[in-house]
């Protein structure tokens, strides 16, 4: 099928994603039936909310089973299927790697500016009982969602200003009308955080009970205990298929998805070892080599963590972080490079936020950055307490520092920052906070001064946008530049894709200098999944945060499961 594609964000960039897995295109009939126990990427956290009127940033995560976006990576595509791809990015799909999920075709047309999509035809809604019958989505589907999410009082300021209106000429076509042309208009509704698709019904019956959960997708949500799991079973009605060996075959393969929610680390890599997890997504450096011995026939696939680690200091409050000197000097007393040495055993990457290196041209190594920004990643103790005294903080200072407990890297690494600012004078008084509360002081703006996180780089334009734009969730510390705030808005504005990389190159660059955080690390990452699991090569995402389609085409080779003692 041809797709009409007018401009779309992004490049036929491939994402080299650490070592390449063995192709998951399996030589072996495709089974059906089983059930498949993930640990996934975020196997200590709950859903956070079941409703897309939320805003919330993992719902892709936990309704991306069943509630379908209007685009989607295309898995054909992957490294493991022969491709360029390895599909492990929080939020970012190459330009050709994105393909119609609801939507069949696009095509961008002038005077006025919009995006026609043609939708797939024949897509059904379950039954969902108190919910509503099974009916045929339409356009109306989508324009509803769209309309609802960009009247939320959650809403994010300004993500859907470029949308002048949506219109459904017809069930099967929606119009997007543009005031002005912007670089993400794919992301932002298509494949993006915010973007899935829903009935009303759902909404009439209550979407915040995950009870009334209902969508398109391959599987639909069962069952949901908070704190221990997520089931989602087969879709029937579900409207995709897969081709392998040259024969298509109906999807889902499986009959039950579970998401296991595991606090604890050792506990998550005991449940891999014996078998009561077939995949588990995210596995520090720290236990590959016990697994590796233990459980030998587990496959694994490396990758550069797609999410930046720091310290944000708050510069939207009185306090020493206000001082650039200050931010500077805490980022020159951390020994950068002993972290990745010792305390990631290599496995790390000094320099790989805000663009991650998978971006090609729009990441800048360390090596080509000015002296300045080279100096905040070497170590250098007497310089950072010269800075200091001369910001008026000879002997040092003390400040509060809150940390999730949920991140086990984060819980192990902030005493480590916390005794190398001890040389210095600079005292931390660590917090740590379960994710709920953590998430709600930096979304209330109540968070201490220093903040300690992860944040996903997400895109190259968004990485930049959601960190350090006025106003901005994601923006911890509290970072306002009247004038950085227009050099972002004029990137989006940008249809030249080499203009847009020269521009956000430059923008990269002044953030990284003004030193709104401690710039840390990024470690490798490993997903590791047992041999009976096929059709599958370490894929993570397909969109943001979402893996749906990807455990659609997964299938379990049970006899083996049984023969290998599980």
């Amino acid at each position: 099928m041809k797709f009409m594609r007018g401009v779309l964000l992004g490049t036929a960039l491939s994402l080299a994603l650490g070592v390449a897995p063995a192709a998951a295109q399996s030589s072996d009939k495709p089974q059906y039936g089983g059930t498949l126990e993930i640990g996934t990427v975020y196997v200590t956290l709950s859903a956070l909310s079941f409703d897309p009127n939320d805003w919330n940033w993992k719902l892709n995560h936990d309704t991306g089973q069943y509630l379908e976006q209007l685009f989607q990576g295309d898995l054909s595509k992957a490294k493991s299927r022969g491709g360029p791809h390895a599909f492990v990015a929080d939020g970012y799909l190459p330009q050709d790697a994105i393909k119609g999920e609801l939507a069949e075709s696009w095509e961008w047309k002038e005077n006025p500016l919009r995006v026609e999509i043609k939708l797939r035809k024949g897509v059904m809604f379950p039954e969902k009982a108190g919910v509503m019958k099974s009916r045929e989505f339409t356009s109306e589907d989508v324009a509803f969602s769209f309309n609802r999410l960009i009247t939320s009082p959650k809403q994010q300021k300004g993500y859907f200003n470029h949308v002048a209106k949506v219109e459904t000429p017809d069930k099967h076509t929606i119009v997007f009308y543009m005031k002005y042309f912007h670089s993400e208009w794919d992301y932002r509704f298509g494949w993006g955080y915010y973007s899935p698709i829903y009935a009303k019904e759902m909404v009439d019956a209550g979407a915040t009970n995950w009870k009334n959960a209902v969508g398109t997708g391959p599987f639909q949500l069962t069952d949901y205990v908070s704190g221990n799991s997520n089931t989602y079973s087969r879709n029937p009605l579900y409207w995709d298929s897969e081709k392998i060996g040259g024969q298509e075959y109906k999807l889902p393969f499986v009959d039950k998805i579970v998401y296991r929610t595991i606090k604890d680390e050792a506990t998550w890599i005991t449940a891999l070892r014996t078998g009561k997890l077939d995949i588990l997504e995210s596995i520090r450096w720290q236990n590959v080599d016990s697994l590796k011995k233990s459980s030998p026939q587990l496959k694994w696939n490396r990758w550069l963590n797609m999410s930046g680690t720091f310290m944000a200091m708050r510069m939207d409050v009185d306090g020493p972080f206000k001082d650039v000197r200050v931010r500077r000097a805490l980022n020159m007393a951390v020994n950068k490079d002993e972290i990745v040495k010792a305390y990631y055993n290599g496995n790390a990457e000094l320099f790989a936020y805000p663009q991650h290196p998978d971006y090609g041209p729009y990441f800048q190594p360390l090596a080509d950055m000015p002296a300045s920004v080279k100096e905040l990643f070497t170590y250098d103790p007497a310089k950072a307490k010269k800075l200091l005294a001369e910001a008026g903080f000879p002997k040092g200072f003390t400040t509060k520092v809150q940390v999730c407990s949920c991140n086990p890297d984060h819980m192990d690494l902030l005493p480590l920052i916390a005794a190398y600012y001890e040389q210095v004078g600079v005292k931390l008084e660590i917090q740590p906070m379960e994710y709920g509360a953590f998430l709600s002081a930096m979304s209330s703006r109540t968070h201490a001064p220093g903040y300690f996180m992860n944040s996903g780089h997400v895109n190259p334009t968004r990485t930049i946008h959601k960190s350090f734009i006025t106003g901005e969730l994601w923006n911890p510390a509290g970072y306002s530049d009247p004038k950085y705030d227009a050099k972002m808005e004029e990137v989006f504005r940008t249809k030249d894709e080499a203009t847009r990389i020269k521009m956000l190159r430059e923008l990269t660059v002044e953030i990284l200098d003004a030193a709104p955080y401690v710039w840390l690390p990024i470690p490798y990452i490993y997903t590791a999944w047992w041999p009976w699991v096929k059709n599958y090569g370490g894929e993570l995402r397909v969109g943001a945060v979402r893996p749906g389609p990807i455990y659609a085409r997964i299938w379990v080779d049970q006899e083996m499961k049984k023969k290998m003692g599980h």
